[in-house]
Formats: structure tokens, C-alpha cells, sequence
């Protein structure tokens, strides 16, 4: 097993849907490296399996539940967080529903599911936590993407129209994106990076196997490019990219569009309920 291309001794690291795949990999790893590491996923005896794997390498784990699917759980995990740390100083937001399926299905809220469990949990949950890694500065987040993008239809952000599990799925892991640069700007001056990727295509993973796709790569391959962003210090300081693996990459041409990230932005303020803090 490689080592680790940076040093998290001592950090604390949230990593969401870290109970299977390439999360549990990543947080296994994190604990290995002397990093405390709050696990989160909806299924407590998964959850508690992999904090019982990483203490019992020696490491430092919490179990948290939550179901991403509902704000007010996301609300509880950011609390619950709060109250069990004194700072953070990486957020992986990894947990995700992938593209199998053509029934739209929704969320506790109301909300297209994919959009509110890929993307908006991601949002709010960093939202909430932002004191706690500012604490922490220098901190990271870390949204777990991928290359499979579609534009946003704004007219339709819900896909009420045409819907597919497909569509659902590259319009949410778009919108990480883009609520990627645009945080990475806003907090320029705050000592907290932003950065998304594409960790590896069609990995070893349940969600992938699901969706009826041989895999293409493995969960190490995708795990080793998340720690890069997590650790590394070839990364300290940059903010607001997109990474395919290993590499800094060009994502769909809509993340630059300045106009269609305070569309979403402004959107997801008013769906999480909060008001803007930047006033926009």
C-alpha cells in the first residue's frame, strides 16, 4: 500500500458515505495515517465496522448517521459534528446515489433525489461546517464528482420533463462543481481550499455494479487520487479546480459560467432554507 503523499497525523476528517466503496477506503486509509476520522452512512453496523477496523489498526473513529436525503438530517450530522469536534480540517463530500433507474424518485424535502443527495446534502453540510474549518485553517474540502456532467436546465432544475437516472446523476455532480468555484471564491482570503474531482471511471464499487457497468478502474485508484486532494501538500493552496484522477482537467463549460453559478447558488440557498451570507 502507498504511502501517504502528505501527513493528516492529528487532522480530524469528515468523509461522507465513508461505510462502502471508495469512502470506506478512503477513511481506512486517513485513519491508518493517524488522522481522527468521523465516518458517516445511513447503516450504523456498517458504520460501526469501519470505525472498529481503523481503531483497531491503531486510529481514531466515530460512526455518525444520517440519511443525506433529508436536510434535517443533514442539519443533526452538521450538529452533532460540531458538538463532538473543536475544529475540522478536511470535508469529503463523497456520499452519493448513482445513475441506475429511470423512475424519478424524491427526496424527504420534495426535491429530485440525485440533485438533493449528491449535491444539495454536499452544500448545505459544507455550509454548516464552514466555522469549523476555518478554525481549522489551513483546511480542505474535497467534493467527490465526476466526469459524467450535464448542464443544468434551470427551467427544469427538478427534472420533471424527460427524466433519467443518467441525466439526474451528471446535473447533480455538475452542480458540485460549480458550487465548488464558486465557494473556492468566496473564501479566497479564508484559508479553506475547495476542490472537486472525477477519482477514477466505473470503479470496483456497489454503486457502480448496481448500475449494471463492468468496472473500468479500481476503488485504489479512485482512493489515491481523494487523498491527494486531502493531503497533499502539491495541492496547499489551490482552490476552486476540478481534477480527473491524478490531473487537473477542463469540467463541462457550463462550470465557468459566472451567470449560471450565481443562478445556482442563489437556488440553493433558498432550497437549504438560509439566507446568503454574501448577500447575492
Amino acid at each position: 500500500m502507498a504511502e501517504f503523499e502528505g501527513d493528516v497525523r492529528g487532522k480530524t476528517i469528515l468523509i461522507t458515505g465513508s461505510t462502502d466503496g471508495v469512502g470506506r477506503w478512503v477513511a481506512e486509509r486517513c485513519g491508518a495515517g493517524g488522522a481522527r476520522v468521523l465516518v458517516h452512512g445511513r447503516d450504523r453496523s456498517r458504520g460501526e465496522a469501519v470505525v472498529e477496523t481503523i481503531v483497531r489498526g491503531g486510529g481514531e473513529a466515530r460512526f455518525f448517521a444520517a440519511d443525506l436525503a433529508s436536510l434535517a438530517d443533514v442539519r443533526a450530522l452538521a450538529e452533532a459534528v460540531q458538538k463532538e469536534t473543536d475544529g475540522l480540517d478536511v470535508l469529503v463530500n463523497n456520499a452519493g446515489i448513482g445513475a441506475a433507474g429511470n423512475r424519478r424518485e424524491t427526496s424527504a424535502d420534495g426535491f429530485e433525489l440525485r440533485f438533493a443527495v449528491n449535491y444539495l446534502a454536499g452544500f448545505l453540510l459544507t455550509r454548516l461546517l464552514l466555522p469549523q474549518l476555518e478554525q481549522r485553517a489551513p483546511s480542505r474540502v474535497v467534493n467527490v464528482a465526476s466526469a459524467g456532467q450535464q448542464a443544468i436546465d434551470f427551467s427544469d432544475v427538478m427534472l420533471t420533463r424527460g427524466y433519467s437516472g443518467m441525466r439526474a446523476y451528471c446535473q447533480s455532480k455538475l452542480a458540485q462543481i460549480l458550487f465548488t468555484i464558486d465557494l473556492a471564491e468566496e473564501l479566497r482570503d479564508r484559508g479553506v481550499t475547495v476542490n472537486a474531482l472525477h477519482p477514477a471511471t466505473y470503479m470496483d464499487t456497489t454503486m457502480v455494479r448496481q448500475s449494471g457497468v463492468s468496472p473500468m478502474s479500481t476503488v485504489e485508484e479512485g482512493g489515491e487520487a481523494i487523498l491527494r486532494l486531502v493531503a497533499s501538500p502539491a495541492v496547499a493552496g489551490v482552490s476552486g479546480r476540478y481534477f480527473s484522477g491524478l490531473r487537473e482537467a477542463r469540467a463541462d463549460r457550463q462550470a465557468y459560467d459566472a451567470a449560471a453559478r450565481q443562478r445556482l447558488r442563489a437556488l440553493s440557498f433558498e432550497l437549504a432554507g438560509m439566507a446568503d451570507p454574501a448577500g447575492r
